[in-house]
């Protein structure tokens, strides 16, 4: 019963920006992080960022740090992924996640529990 959904992504020139929202639904308590995935065509899902949800601490995967910004708002129950600078490299479907356990992976798409659909970012060249 419980739902990701992401949105805010489109198409956008290099060097622009976009801010991804993934709002959770469903009765459930706060997970113990949660994280941005990303998918290339053709390409296997990587880790982009994540954030711990009561210290509010984040992480990022190298390509992106300096330019990707992870935060959360607790009373939407709401993750965000503010990215500038974009590339033409960070083209791909963005898919939000929650992981329930502090065991596991924070980076490892294995380790978290529920997904969204995903939301297609697009940057030309």
């Amino acid at each position: 019963q419980v739902q990701l959904v992401e949105s805010g992504g489109g198409l956008v020139q290099a060097g622009g920006s976009l801010r991804l929202s993934c709002a959770a639904s469903g009765r459930t308590s706060s997970p113990y992080a949660m994280g941005w995935f990303r998918q290339a065509p053709g390409k296997e899902r990587k880790f982009v960022a994540a954030i711990s949800w009561s210290t509010a601490n984040t992480y990022y995967t190298e390509s992106v740090k300096g330019r990707f910004t992870i935060s959360r708002d607790n009373a939407k129950n709401t993750v965000y992924l503010q990215m500038t600078g974009l590339k033409s490299e960070d083209t791909a479907v963005y898919s939000c996640a929650a992981k329930r356990a502090r065991s596991g992976r924070l980076l490892s798409s294995y380790d978290y529990d529920y997904w969204g659909q995903g939301t297609q970012v697009t940057v030309s060249s």
